[in-house]
């Protein structure tokens, strides 16, 4: 079984909690990214990419809300969280 099966039994496995945390994790991940793109402007640029970090959380966000299957909400997570890296590092360098 490879990394990320463990990890998708183990997030199935107690899905309330690894949502709750993940909503917590993604949404501070979020929030950082979010401010490195608008510390470093205001131009059309930055606004699309700060319109892809909010949608890419809003998504895990309310795929935790609408209760979809757990391999879905995991995918939804790790999408957000490679996201707001992604611009976390963009913006740093």
């Amino acid at each position: 079984m490879n990394f990320y099966q463990k990890q998708l039994s183990e997030f199935t496995r107690d899905f309330y909690a690894g949502a709750s945390t993940g909503i917590i994790v993604s949404s501070c991940m979020g929030s950082i990214a979010a401010m490195l793109v608008l510390m470093n402007g205001h131009g059309l640029i930055d606004m699309i990419q700060l319109g892809i970090i909010v949608v890419v959380c809003m998504w895990f966000n309310a795929s935790v809300l609408a209760q979809l299957k757990p391999k879905f909400v995991f995918n939804s997570l790790i999408l957000s969280l490679a996201v707001s890296t992604t611009f976390i590092l963009l913006n740093i360098l």
